[in-house]
């Protein structure tokens, strides 16, 4: 059974008791709600060099079919599917069809922008690796806002039926953007 690896990041501020990318992970674990297939990056540092450094070493170790990279976005109500990562004047998308993923849930949307902060940082270099060394791996990035009682269970539901759409076996291909 080939692999999905899931990362979160740790809290970045002072007065953050916790990240919603990693409560999210740690929800759907103990409610035993991720595949049997999935491994467990928990609170990578939100670091520019850091966060890449530790989760591009694992992508090369473990040689994921699906890496799905986690981060907050505190001012977003939706969970956010990202086309793409950018630097400078250089923009690389995933492969991975985001209308087909999101199709049929709730509160989740696909994003244009990663933001220019270590989420898109790291989006990009992971998908720079990817394309450069010609890994096989599929990449995306997943912003998981604030949770709280009238959105939580939305957001894990559809984070769910997402993870079920990229747990398909080896033999059906994940499908591709035109």
């Amino acid at each position: 059974m080939s692999t999905i690896l899931l990362t979160s990041f740790a809290p970045w501020k002072a007065d953050q008791r916790s990240n919603s990318s990693d409560d999210l992970l740690v929800s759907l674990q103990q409610r035993q709600e991720l595949p049997d297939n999935a491994l467990l990056m928990r609170q990578v540092p939100v670091n520019f060099h850091l966060a890449p450094c530790h989760i591009i070493a694992k992508l090369v170790e473990l040689r994921p079919a699906v890496l799905i990279c986690c981060g907050m976005a505190e001012k977003r109500h939706c969970l956010s599917l990202e086309l793409n990562g950018r630097y400078e004047d250089k923009t690389l998308k995933t492969a991975l069809n985001l209308p087909e993923l999101i199709a049929g849930t709730r509160l989740t949307e696909i994003s244009h922008c990663a933001g220019t902060y270590v989420c898109n940082h790291l989006y990009f270099k992971v998908l720079e690796f990817i394309q450069r060394t010609r890994c096989s791996t599929q990449a995306i990035f997943i912003h998981v806002p604030p949770l709280n009682p009238l959105n939580q269970e939305f957001v894990a539901a559809d984070f769910t039926l997402i993870l079920q759409r990229l747990s398909l076996p080896a033999t059906a291909p994940l499908p591709l953007v035109a």
